[in-house]
């Protein structure tokens, strides 16, 4: 939290923008606190060496100059503790200490003003909500923190932009992990050439069995020693994997000598095709489209995709819950209000002898706030609604 007297912006441009904090060294000291957003830190205690194996993991360089304009690596042994490293020996008066963050660590320290930390939420809640001659005269920091946590996740599934991305290519196997921190797909595409995205659909087509047991001569199930049902593979992931998407869209290569068959062999009857045009006739309109299809094995865990997406370059968006990671359990600053009342609507309404009134008060405070966040986070911009809105009046030909 920001102290009362000073402004919200901590980082100077130099922190901010190239990821550097240089201080000088009025009096010979070997501390120095550095006041990054982003926590320094080092791969082991041992990786201040360029040797260690653990070099590799830390997310800054540290330098020295006598003048502030050269500076050297600083190699030798330093301890790092809450951003503050306390070097081997006092350095002298003069010395220019520089921490460089890594480019990693330099972009995510970028656009971070628009978010407000959960633990500063907490802090916030509990002075400005509880107290003395306040609704809330006391509660347990414990109690907030799950309802904070708990808000949290609720907004992120239809409020909060906590939609995560994950660039992947769909291996020969056709299947990919679902990602650790997921919750939900929100879409998935694959990535042409020009770097365009084609919108991957779901498919009803198939299903993934959650239980493939292997059976006997008569059907019956067969029992490992432990008295549980043996499971082998799914012979419908090896079916619908080893298919022919073609058989299913009537899709089929554009190029002259299709053109030549379709004029010269209306219905395809002696080019080999066997009657496959006339096929796109009868074809689902639900399945006429040549961007591939996606389903999801629960029991493994894994999208799986049609045989026509393999190796290719693939998007997937997805929905966290916020709390997944330390960088998630940020909160939009435009969404900070409806979390106060979300935290303050659910301690009174899971307290005994409130009054009715005051929860029902504080339930409408929280549906208001709430609204008012998800029109601030919708980023509606008029000049792209008039530039979608431009084609409205453009003919379609028949």
């Amino acid at each position: 939290m920001a102290r009362p007297d000073g402004g919200l912006i901590q980082e100077t441009n130099l922190q901010y923008y190239a990821g550097a904090q240089i201080i000088y060294t009025p009096v010979a000291t070997s501390e120095y606190t550095f006041t990054f957003n982003t926590d320094l830190v080092l791969g082991s205690a041992s990786s201040w060496n360029p040797a260690d194996t653990d070099y590799t993991l830390n997310n800054f360089l540290i330098s020295t100059s006598t003048n502030g304009f050269v500076f050297t690596p600083f190699i030798t042994s330093f301890v790092l503790l809450n951003n503050k490293i306390t070097l081997g020996a006092n350095q002298p008066i003069g010395t220019y200490v520089k921490v460089q963050l890594k480019v990693g660590a330099v972009q995510d320290n970028y656009g971070g003003y628009e978010y407000v930390k959960l633990g500063d939420v907490i802090n916030n809640f509990l002075i400005a909500y509880v107290g003395e001659n306040k609704i809330i005269s006391n509660v347990k920091r414990t109690d907030v923190i799950f309802h904070a946590k708990r808000g949290l996740q609720e907004f992120s599934f239809d409020t909060l932009r906590s939609i995560k991305s994950a660039e992947l290519t769909i291996p020969p196997s056709l299947s990919l992990v679902i990602p650790q921190d997921y919750v939900n797909y929100v879409k998935l595409s694959y990535v042409d050439g020009g770097g365009v995205k084609h919108t991957i659909y779901p498919t009803q087509l198939t299903s993934s069995p959650s239980n493939t047991p292997i059976q006997d001569n008569s059907g019956m199930p067969t029992q490992d020693n432990f008295g549980g049902n043996v499971q082998g593979s799914s012979i419908t992931n090896e079916r619908w994997a080893a298919s022919n998407p073609s058989n299913i869209t009537g899709a089929f290569p554009f190029d002259s000598s299709n053109a030549t068959i379709w004029m010269n062999d209306w219905w395809g009857e002696s080019s080999g095709y066997g009657g496959y045009y006339g096929q796109r006739y009868g074809g689902d309109p639900v399945n006429m489209q040549t961007n591939g299809w996606f389903n999801i094995d629960y029991q493994q865990g894994t999208f799986n995709f049609s045989s026509d997406l393999k190796g290719k370059l693939i998007l997937l968006e997805y929905i966290s819950d916020g709390l997944a990671y330390d960088l998630d359990t940020k909160v939009p600053k435009m969404a900070e209000q409806a979390m106060y009342m979300h935290m303050a609507h659910a301690i009174l309404s899971t307290r005994a002898n409130v009054n009715e009134y005051v929860v029902q008060r504080f339930k409408k405070d929280r549906t208001t706030a709430l609204r008012n966040a998800k029109i601030r986070l919708s980023n509606i911009k008029l000049d792209e609604i008039v530039q979608v809105m431009r084609g409205k009046s453009k003919w379609i030909k028949s």
